[in-house]
């Protein structure tokens, strides 16, 4: 008999496993970033609409460049990040997730989502990813290569922004791309709006769009199109906005993908199944959802994910984070009215995981081996970038998003981070974030079973 989905969650909540375990070194062994205000145009045969992107930001249509300026926003100190909307062209933006899959001269390909944080404010976002090679000799990242996403044969199962156009680009309002692997001569996406996992050729042609299918139902999010409103959180849908999938990870050895979505999963009446999330299998030959799944737990502070990825056939890395954004020496003191020089909300949260996925427990929860602190990184010999780390103390990462980690050798993990451009900041008040790119030397982590 199957069990309800409420039922099943409550038993996981009942069973959630104390987390009580290693926290291994970090190093800082290379320090790179890609700046911030970093554009790309657009193709030749895309709609010249798409020249101008980030129109809609300010709650009504802007067609004048760079006259709005980004801003934080209320929680993380209103901030101005010394960045305007409109842009002239695409922004490069926010890295939101590595393929374990290198490409064949060796650069990482990795991902750009939405465009600029909603469906109803990223219409005029290309959705695309990159070939990109930091150089950590020069603190540099070179884009080598940006391909475009289209649905000229008509696989995507709703009507797309750019529906009338012959070349048919995929934009933000379409999907909210989050998790990237490489397969063969085929890219895998996975997207937080349906959620769905998008199968496309290497030169950016969708191929297929596949609902999410667990527990014998089709799992949707409040962004789906098929969800209308007035919608009940938990009847209507079940993942959370921006709630889908942040992770997904190729399984060496199987070729399966875990597609692990980002926030917990909602029951009837709009609560939360409890404090872990749901890691779903797919089988990207057979195109088809398996109906096995696991769960991570999150820590203690924890409230999502950011990247996930396989370092062999068994082991693999989660980035978990909370909400905060900043560095908590430059904390705002409580109850202050003026936050213009220092963080109300800073990072306390900020982990990189290692899993065994070949090892749960009878309620399905993985086994969490250790992890590594990102807010407290030895830089013994100055590898860090002047101007992009505190002044003192251990080196940080204490950016809101951090949504992409891949093991890069038996030692090294590589760590980068969303921008949200030009929505965040992190290092300095009233300072856009850069993308950043960290190169840590982790052996124990790496090393630890």
């Amino acid at each position: 008999m199957r069990l309800s989905l409420s039922v099943l969650a409550l038993a996981g909540v009942l069973a959630a496993p104390v987390i009580a375990e290693e926290s291994f070194p970090a190093t800082l062994a290379g320090h790179a970033y890609l700046p911030a205000l970093s554009l790309v145009e657009p193709p030749a045969d895309a709609p010249r609409d798409l020249w101008i992107s980030g129109k809609y930001t300010s709650g009504a249509r802007n067609d004048q460049p760079m006259t709005v300026m980004g801003n934080t926003g209320g929680n993380y100190g209103a901030h101005d990040t010394g960045i305007s909307l409109p842009f002239i062209g695409q922004p490069v933006q926010g890295m939101s997730g590595f393929a374990m899959t290198r490409a064949e001269d060796g650069s990482w390909y990795t991902l750009t989502d939405n465009g600029f944080g909603s469906k109803r404010n990223s219409p005029d976002a290309m959705l695309f990813f990159h070939k990109m090679a930091p150089d950590f000799d020069n603190g540099t990242v070179e884009r080598r290569e940006t391909v475009f996403l289209s649905d000229p044969d008509g696989k995507v199962p709703f009507r797309i922004a750019y529906e009338g156009t012959e070349t048919r680009y995929l934009t933000g309002a379409d999907f909210d791309l989050e998790s990237i692997q490489v397969l063969g001569d085929e890219v895998f996406i996975g997207d937080e709006f349906g959620p769905y996992i998008i199968r496309a050729t290497l030169d950016g042609v969708v191929k297929e769009v596949y609902a999410t299918e667990f527990d014998g139902k089709t799992l949707t999010g409040p962004d789906t199109y098929s969800v209308y409103v007035p919608a009940t959180a938990g009847t209507d849908y079940q993942v959370q906005r921006s709630g889908g999938y942040e992770g997904m990870a190729l399984q060496p050895g199987t070729d399966m993908l875990w597609a692990m979505l980002e926030k917990p999963i909602l029951l009837e009446g709009g609560e939360t199944e409890g404090p872990f999330l749901r890691v779903i299998q797919f089988d990207p030959k057979a195109g088809e959802w398996t109906g096995e799944s696991v769960k991570f737990a999150l820590a203690e502070g924890a409230t999502a994910i950011g990247d996930f990825n396989f370092i062999d056939e068994t082991r693999a890395l989660v980035i978990e984070r909370d909400n905060g954004e900043g560095d908590a020496a430059n904390a705002c003191a409580e109850g202050a009215t003026d936050t213009s020089d220092c963080y109300p909300n800073p990072a306390q949260v900020k982990n990189v995981v290692l899993v065994d996925m070949s090892d749960t427990d009878e309620d399905g929860y993985i086994r969490r081996i250790g992890h590594i602190d990102l807010l407290d990184i030895a830089d013994p010999d100055g590898v860090a970038i002047e101007g992009l780390s505190p002044a003192e103390g251990s080196f940080t990462f204490p950016f809101f998003t951090i949504e992409d980690v891949a093991r890069v050798d038996e030692t090294h993990i590589m760590v980068a981070n969303d921008n949200n451009l030009p929505f965040s900041g992190g290092r300095v008040p009233g300072e856009a974030a850069h993308n950043e790119f960290i190169l840590l030397s982790v052996p124990e982590l790496l090393g630890a079973e």
